[in-house]
């Protein structure tokens, strides 16, 4: 299993393409869009603002959960399906770049059996 704060091999990160606005979908469609990203080494992840979909809610993403980008498509595909991201741990604009809240996420995300 990964680090959850990194890509896996094969998946285009960073490269020079900014991930902002791009459409993200979960394994069983589409859950929000890009707000924000980092590709800082071990520590990278995407901000993902879910719209109306659960109420205007951002859940941060770590890298390792990115299983493709289709910089064509303008699209981030996640290895997760709506109900694991809809229970992810609650997103606080202040505190998402904690330690803490950072390793709730990671365990959150990393407890979950990793799909092909």
């Amino acid at each position: 299993m990964s680090e959850p704060w990194s890509y896996n091999e094969g998946v285009v990160s960073g490269a020079g393409v900014s991930l902002i606005g791009f459409d993200v979908e979960a394994t069983d469609g589409k859950i929000g869009s890009v707000d924000e990203q980092s590709d800082a080494v071990g520590d990278a992840y995407i901000v993902v603002d879910t719209g109306f979909w659960i109420f205007g809610k951002k859940v941060v993403m770590p890298a390792s959960t990115i299983t493709e980008v289709d910089p064509q498509e303008r699209k981030v595909f996640l290895s997760r399906t709506k109900e694991e991201i809809k229970n992810a741990p609650e997103f606080d604009e202040d505190t998402y770049k904690d330690p803490t809240y950072r390793e709730q996420v990671g365990n959150y995300y990393t407890g979950y059996n990793q799909r092909p």
